[in-house]
């Protein structure tokens, strides 16, 4: 509505006084004004935020062809074959290590390693080279021949006429015996210490929970320091010599206790499944996981590793699809029949063929330790090994 026309609609009002429509006007003549200014400063500011609006589109549009020009220009191209590369890098060094870590385990078993030596040196200097293709087929090819040759040693592998064959462990001390399994004939190095009079101990080379640079001895170092006649190779640990342990060397995160009560590892076990073994007095029990057990301090010996082999006479483990673990090698084992503890080696095994083999021999228990380059059995003297160095070591002691 205009003003001239609010103003006669007022006027028309004749039934009121005129000193009443007089401050009507006023009034009337003021709200009229303040709202020609509010629509004023509303159309102002529409305008404004057109303009604001068209200049951002503008600068959008400058933004976009300065994109467009630098993804054209040679820097940005750069850090693109950059990224490439250090992504072909990473693959090929980690394949590289894992070639190296192969190589370093058939060492173990075989003497005549010079032309995988010479293949592997071969990969390197691709990669130096930043020939990343013919770098990744060499490692390939090394890995697969690598594999061909173990499968080789465990076929050629037999074992010495002059073992006799024998299913039944000792009663006591050591013995190297052939045991007939239900799955073949196989070598066992194989120590028995009789509970009633002997103890099974736990040693450490450190005296509390290491992460890295950890120390280590020999196992015939842990036997003279703890007058033990008997010791095997411990956990599963990071030796320093692998590439992918640098940053933890020597250390293990499974669970064990040691002779001075000590409990390694305690906190990063608290829900783990790591099964485990320990020995109380005269008797000797397993866990199927570390979580089920405690921190006594009552026990003689804890220790946990994978994988559990027997349990109360039964076969546990059938195999988790761990390579390692599937191939053949020197198998260490840990384990009891009623108050006989047992150590000893299993020869030319996977870690599930090795439960087999203590199943005939009638152990009730067995737990499976660390083996490869590790391997490591003590009775007067090295029965195998001696291996690298371990960061821990079971053993057997005089009560």
């Amino acid at each position: 509505m205009k003003f001239r026309d609010y103003l006669g609609t007022i006027i028309k009002a004749r039934h009121l006084p005129v000193f009443f429509l007089i401050p009507l006007i006023v009034i009337s003549l003021y709200q009229f004004l303040s709202f020609s200014k509010e629509s004023s400063n509303l159309k102002n500011q529409v305008s404004s935020f057109d303009l604001i609006t068209k200049e951002l589109k503008n600068k959008l549009n400058t933004s976009q062809k300065e994109l467009s020009s630098l993804k054209n220009q040679d820097q940005y191209k750069r850090n693109e074959e950059l990224q490439i590369s250090i992504q072909k890098i990473e693959t090929t060094y980690k394949k590289a290590v894992s070639s190296y870590e192969k190589l370093l385990d058939l060492k173990t078993q075989s003497k005549n390693t010079a032309k995988f030596d010479s293949l592997f040196t071969e990969g390197l200097i691709y990669l130096s080279q930043r020939n990343y293709a013919s770098g990744e087929a060499t490692l390939d090819n090394l890995n697969s021949l690598i594999d061909d040759e173990k499968a080789k040693i465990a076929t050629t592998f037999t074992i010495p006429e002059t073992v006799k064959a024998n299913n039944a462990p000792p009663n006591s001390g050591y013995s190297r015996q052939s045991v007939n399994s239900d799955i073949g004939t196989y070598l066992v190095d194989i120590i028995a210490a009789d509970l009633n009079t002997a103890r099974v101990i736990v040693d450490t080379a450190s005296d509390s929970d290491c992460s890295n640079n950890c120390p280590v001895l020999s196992l015939g170092d842990y036997v003279s320091r703890n007058g033990a006649f008997a010791g095997v190779n411990g956990s599963y640990f990071c030796p320093a010599e692998y590439p992918s342990c640098a940053g933890k060397t020597n250390s293990y995160d499974t669970l064990l206790m040691n002779k001075n009560k000590v409990y390694f590892n305690s906190e990063n076990n608290k829900y783990s499944s790591i099964p485990l073994i320990y020995f109380s007095g005269r008797s000797a029990g397993v866990r199927g996981q570390s979580l089920e057990w405690g921190r006594d301090t009552g026990v003689d010996a804890v220790i946990a590793n994978q994988g559990l082999l027997l349990s109360g006479g039964n076969i546990v483990f059938g195999g988790d699809g761990d390579p390692k673990k599937g191939s053949k090698g020197s198998r260490s084992f840990v384990g009891n029949k009623g108050s006989t503890a047992y150590i000893g080696v299993v020869h030319n095994v996977t870690v599930a063929e090795s439960a087999h083999v203590l199943k005939t021999l009638g152990l009730e228990n067995a737990l499976n330790l660390d083996s490869g380059g590790s391997t490591a059995l003590w009775f007067g003297g090295y029965k195998a090994g001696p291996g690298r160095n371990l960061p821990n070591a079971v053993l057997f002691v005089r009560k």
